[in-house]
């Protein structure tokens, strides 16, 4: 895979991968914006809503048609967050034109439809059409709705909340449902024209076409793309220490039969200069696998809980451990996780448990080569660190990294929040869900580079 980074335009970045190992190719186009809980909700609106017609195809048939002439190709809109940056846009999965009739340009009128789609919405009097944007709330908020219906991402996202209180990361990539209720097409039409005036774009393209037809054909495509002072002023606030000198703790009751045990930490000194490789073998060490010691001890030895896994957020400079319990054994859990970290900052690390974690990063990061979503998140995010490393420069890192350099991560570890979600005595089994390990899909918590296929987003 070849590997380029070009600025296409006035704050229009485009990651362009060369690869003839898809039969398809895939394009997104990103806008980046602070996450904040007031407009949220608005721009995570926006792609769903501008998705519904253009001033050239006015319906979802109408685009449904086109997209049926380019021999199906496929554009979704997608909304993220990564650390505290809400990025938002379209994804396109589009037929390689080698393995089409001779003529066929997949790739002209993908990138054509997503630049109107993006600056040349179906509108009246210059506004957004009032029936797309309520048909398109309700569909929002019944999404925001739907998080009670995963009982352990509603449990990850509660302590993210709470440990986060005071800070832009506890705000949901979807907005909450009360500011979401509140949008009107006025309003939505004003947060539209600030975001393509002023945001940084990231443009992904993964497939068969060479830099320089990409570079043309997307040029072509935001020819008309307002660009006024471009906001450049947009992250992630990294706090190194926990709120308070004790972890703080939040029970939840819910009409559930398995409890949930969720424990943030901040990662302290670790953030000072982030090691990727480093942290991610860290998390894998810890919980990332089924070679872990979360998974090996308080699954398996102990028989604890139903699952126990750990993640990272590396923008946010957080760790995640999460288990599902009987109510009787969370204390116990509870312990247990805290003797694993320890075990970690004591250097209580085994080789053979060194070599698991760094087979598992580096199968991560192999299998994101077999997938272009995988891909584009990985890239996404490296963009937003102001990384240029590949996935195959990252996995070689990993065997630099020491025990030292694990046990230093796990020293400075500080907790700060201790959640559970345990059930409020109803004799109902209002809760059907799974008592053996959550898959893969299910644990995806955060959107950075293994999690940020956009294939999983709206």
């Amino acid at each position: 895979m070849e590997y380029t980074r070009s600025e296409i335009q006035n704050g229009v970045w485009l990651t362009h991968i060369r690869s003839d190992k898809f039969k398809t190719a895939c394009l997104s186009i990103t806008l980046l914006t602070q996450l904040r809980r007031e407009t949220a909700a608005m721009n995570a609106l926006l792609p769903l809503v501008l998705r519904r017609g253009t001033a050239r195809y006015g319906d979802m048939e109408a685009i449904s048609r086109r997209l049926d002439e380019l021999y199906g190709a496929a554009i979704e809109p997608v909304v993220r967050r990564i650390g505290e940056i809400q990025c938002l846009g379209f994804f396109a999965s589009v037929p390689e034109e080698d393995f089409l009739p001779a003529g066929a340009d997949t790739l002209r009128g993908a990138c054509e439809l997503m630049g109107q789609m993006l600056l040349a919405p179906n509108t009246r009097g210059g506004l957004l059409l009032p029936d797309y944007v309520d048909s398109e709330r309700g569909k929002l908020i019944e999404m925001i709705r739907a998080r009670l219906n995963d009982k352990l991402g509603y449990a990850i996202s509660r302590c993210i909340e709470e440990m986060c209180c005071c800070e832009d990361y506890a705000v949901s990539r979807l907005g909450d449902e009360e500011s979401a209720a509140a949008i009107r097409y006025q309003k939505l039409t004003k947060q539209y024209r600030s975001l393509v005036q002023t945001s940084p774009i990231e443009i992904f393209y993964c497939g068969r076409a060479e830099q320089k037809r990409v570079e043309s054909l997307l040029r072509d495509a935001l020819s008309t793309l307002p660009r006024g002072e471009i906001n450049y002023d947009i992250g992630t606030d990294v706090r190194l220490n926990a709120l308070e000198a004790a972890p703080r703790t939040y029970v939840e009751q819910m009409n559930v039969t398995q409890a949930k045990l969720v424990i943030g930490w901040r990662l302290g000194a670790a953030m000072d200069d982030p090691d990727p490789a480093a942290l991610r073998l860290f998390a894998s060490l810890l919980g990332g696998s089924t070679a872990s010691k979360l998974f090996v001890n308080v699954r398996e030895k102990l028989s604890l809980c139903y699952f126990a896994s750990a993640v990272t957020d590396r923008q946010k400079g957080i760790l995640l451990a999460y288990a599902g319990t009987e109510f009787d054994n969370v204390e116990r859990a509870k312990e247990e996780i805290f003797a694993q970290l320890a075990a970690i900052a004591n250097g209580e690390i085994t080789d053979e448990e060194l070599r698991a974690a760094r087979a598992d990063v580096k199968s991560a990061l192999k299998s994101a080569l077999d997938s272009q979503g995988a891909l584009e998140g990985f890239y996404l995010s490296a963009a937003l660190d102001g990384a240029e490393y590949t996935p195959e420069e990252l996995s070689e890192l990993t065997d630099d990294v020491t025990k030292e350099d694990l046990v230093a991560i796990a020293r400075g570890c500080e907790c700060d929040m201790i959640y559970t979600l345990t059930g409020d005595g109803s004799e109902e089994d209002g809760d059907d869900e799974e008592v053996a390990e959550p898959s893969e899909e299910e644990l995806r918590i955060f959107e950075e580079e293994e999690n940020g296929d956009p294939d999983e987003e709206i």
